[in-house]
């Protein structure tokens, strides 16, 4: 055995992996090969798989689920030890309500197989698809738990509650998966007096003989505690009320008992709990069924669930709410099952029941077969607003109002840095800082949440409105790491951040705040560099989109991928989306040999800037070095109609560009950076930062032992590193430029 210090692995393929990194010299010396299994030892005992890594002999590299399965903080010390793993004849696990109702054993023994599991850590659902056992079909098992539980699937995480045998388990292709307490199959748990009661429809094979499912518990919250929603939760009251409590009255004015309705959101919005409160509010009780654990199964099996649900909400006298959540995910817009006309008529013949109330939610009502909101079906819907910063800040108080808190906690401070934010996102919040309260104060007998544990959260929680594919990261810059470039930064200030920032100024001068502003200047001069800079400075959610990747052959889809871009941007809020490259994306209409894509995607672009639903919120940046080949039309007011120009370096800024490239390079004394920086005429910040790069490696070459770069080994690399920018091109946008200004 040996003791490393441990660290957080800084590559996100292994983050939630169950995966530490060694140095090759520690493997040898446990005599391990890559991907064999070790025993770590810290505040507590756990596994994981191991594999070479580039971290110093003395460094374990560990994810930050494994570092808070062994109850330890970045920096403490642990033990790693061979150890060998048996093969699983059962693993038990417990999850979330989401997860137990949604995943069959088989998906769930898919995404731990080849994983190594200890009683009582923490798994994720990633399945191991860095070191994947032979025969395994990893893009499968991901397609089966995105359907499932949809985009939040990677963030789902699971706690082994039993092994057989004992110790470090491996899970097999022959071993038996399930959930704690026969979560899935086994009898409803007790219900708590003055709680609701729903059913939970899940994913085991039926007969023809209908049998109730379990019952689950769920804590359900007052309409007052609605924070943010409590308009659509008494407009959904009032409508159970008339539908339940006085049909007759309807009738009498010539309106039906009937009531269906569509309940829109963002995901983790709380759409679900709002009709659970107001259900329990007027006395009904709810039958609930997950759209994706029943979309999966064969279109016989689908639409018995479907009725089986259906004869349980009727099974008894009295007000009952049928909740069918992601629904877009039984029924799509985009290629209808064959199953869907089937499940449309149960849902008809469900909501001319007397009685009974049908209510569907989405987070992507675009998304939605439109046959479902036809008159005779669902004809009422009601959409859940993103909570804003005031809201937030409420919602944060009462979601921590029973957690021990020091005096310095500022909840005001939190929200304004959690933009896009809804109320599952806080949750996660909530429980990532009590995780680093905990490690923080292990041996405290009165443990507090502080302040330096909300902020640290922040790091590791993002909002579920936002794909870390598409996601800019800061890195931390703001606009004050930026040199020189004064007027570039005002502009983007005053174009990005004031209407963000300070919207009650426009509005007391009675302006619309500019929508958007377009970067222009020669390539690898720092235009993306400066929206990651402007990001930081905002704390704002930033969407990057490369033109190009919003280019679909079949039609309709590049419109489409659009409309998408803009309504997460929304939901979002407040955010920047990012178009890099949008000479790309939005060229002049009419010169393209593309069957007129590129024509329809700029429409769709121009719709979304100024079309009949108005951006909130919401800032669109471009960057080009082309901006002669952008539609006209994106660049005229109301759309991006600030043009700020980004020049190439001059002296004084090559030589600051210099100076931070090189800041971690030991330079000799016969180094004259400024010296440097005035010779490099044409070149631009890249080619200032591949100037040091290629004068270390030359200083490498000399000898791999060498301590310092020289002006020798500067020279040299001028000659490898030519200037890249384009004196004709430079021209060009200057001339540009001035005819802007004019």
């Amino acid at each position: 055995m040996i003791t490393l210090t441990a660290r957080l692995t800084p590559s996100a393929l292994d983050t939630r992996r169950g995966v530490v990194r060694l140095h090759q010299e520690v493997l040898d010396a446990l005599g391990l090969r890559a991907w064999d299994a070790v025993k770590l030892t810290g505040a507590r005992v756990s596994a994981a798989l191991a594999a070479a890594g580039d971290g110093p002999p003395g460094v374990v590299l560990v994810d930050d689920v494994t570092l808070s399965n062994l109850g330890v903080v970045e920096g403490s010390e642990i033990v790693v030890a061979p150890v060998d793993v048996a093969g699983a004849r059962s693993v038990t696990v417990s999850g979330s309500r989401l997860a137990t109702t949604s995943l069959t054993p088989e998906t769930l023994r898919l995404a731990l197989t080849g994983k190594v599991l200890t009683v009582g850590d923490a798994v994720s659902l990633l399945p191991q698809d860095l070191a994947p056992p032979p025969g395994t079909d990893v893009g499968s098992t991901r397609s089966k738990l995105s359907n499932a539980i949809g985009m939040t699937w990677t963030n789902e995480l699971l706690t082994i509650t039993a092994t057989d045998p004992s110790g470090p388990v491996a899970v097999q292709p022959s071993s038996v998966v399930g959930w704690r307490d026969g979560a899935r199959t086994g009898d409803a748990p007790p219900v708590a007096e003055g709680t609701l009661v729903q059913v939970a429809v899940t994913g085991r094979a039926v007969s023809s003989t209908y049998a109730p499912p379990p019952a689950e518990v769920h804590f359900v919250p007052p309409i007052t505690d609605l924070v943010g929603q409590r308009d659509a939760a008494k407009r959904l009251a009032e409508w159970l009320e008339l539908a339940f409590l006085r049909p007759d009255l309807l009738a009498r004015l010539g309106a039906s008992h009937r009531l269906a309705a569509l309940v829109s959101g963002p995901e983790g919005v709380g759409k679900a709990t709002l009709v659970r409160s107001v259900a329990h509010s007027v006395d009904a009780r709810v039958v609930e069924l997950a759209a994706p654990s029943i979309a999966v199964l064969e279109s016989n099996a689908t639409a018995q669930r479907l009725a089986d649900a259906v004869a349980a909400a009727t099974a008894e006298d009295r007000p009952t709410v049928l909740l069918l959540t992601d629904v877009d995910a039984l029924l799509p817009a985009s290629s209808p099952p064959p199953v869907a006309t089937v499940v449309l008529d149960v849902l008809r013949s469900a909501v001319r029941t007397k009685g009974l109330a049908l209510v569907v939610t989405t987070a992507h009502p675009e998304s939605v077969d439109p046959r479902l909101r036809v008159p005779e079906l669902v004809d009422r819907e009601l959409t859940l607003a993103l909570p804003d910063g005031r809201c937030r800040t409420e919602l944060l108080r009462m979601l921590m109002r029973d957690v021990p808190m020091e005096s310095d906690v500022d909840l005001g401070v939190i929200a304004d840095r959690t933009p896009g934010f809804v109320v599952a996102d806080l949750v996660a919040l909530r429980r990532d800082a009590a995780v680093r309260s905990a490690l923080r104060q292990r041996d405290h007998d009165e443990p507090r949440v502080a302040q330096q544990d909300l902020v640290g959260a922040l790091d590791t929680v993002r909002p579920v409105s936002m794909s870390t594919s598409d996601t800019l990261q800061t890195g931390g810059l703001t606009l004050d790491d930026v040199g020189d470039m004064t007027e570039v930064k005002q502009a983007l200030t005053e174009a990005a951040l004031w209407p963000l920032q300070y919207p009650d100024s426009f509005a007391r001068l009675g302006v619309a705040p500019p929508r958007g502003l377009l970067l222009y200047g020669p390539p690898g001069c720092g235009k993306t560099f400066l929206i990651r800079a402007l990001a930081g400075s905002g704390q704002l959610n930033v969407l990057s989109v490369k033109g190009a990747e919003l280019m679909d052959k079949f039609v309709g889809e590049s419109e489409r991928a659009v409309r998408e871009l803009f309504r997460r941007a929304a939901e979002a809020a407040p955010a920047m989306v990012f178009l890099d490259e949008v000479d790309a994306l939005a060229p002049r209409r009419g010169q393209s040999s593309d069957s007129g894509v590129a024509d329809r995607v700029v429409a769709a672009l121009l719709t979304e800037l100024d079309g009949v639903e108005p951006l909130r919120d919401v800032i669109v940046l471009g960057a080009t070095n082309r901006p002669e080949l952008v539609d006209p039309a994106l660049l005229r007011p109301g759309r991006l109609e600030r043009l700020v120009y980004v020049p190439p370096p001059d002296a004084e800024a090559r030589g600051a560009i210099l100076r931070a490239t090189s800041r971690n390079t030991p330079l000799a004394d016969d180094v004259d950076l400024d010296e440097v920086a005035g010779s490099l005429d044409g070149y631009s910040a890249a080619d200032c930062a591949a100037l040091i790069r290629e004068a270390a490696l030359t200083a490498m070459r000399e000898s791999l032992d060498a301590a310092v770069v020289t002006a020798d080994h500067l020279a040299a690399a001028r000659k490898a590193v030519r200037p890249s920018l384009d004196p004709a091109q430079l021209a060009t946008l200057a001339a540009y430029a001035e005819s802007r200004e004019q």
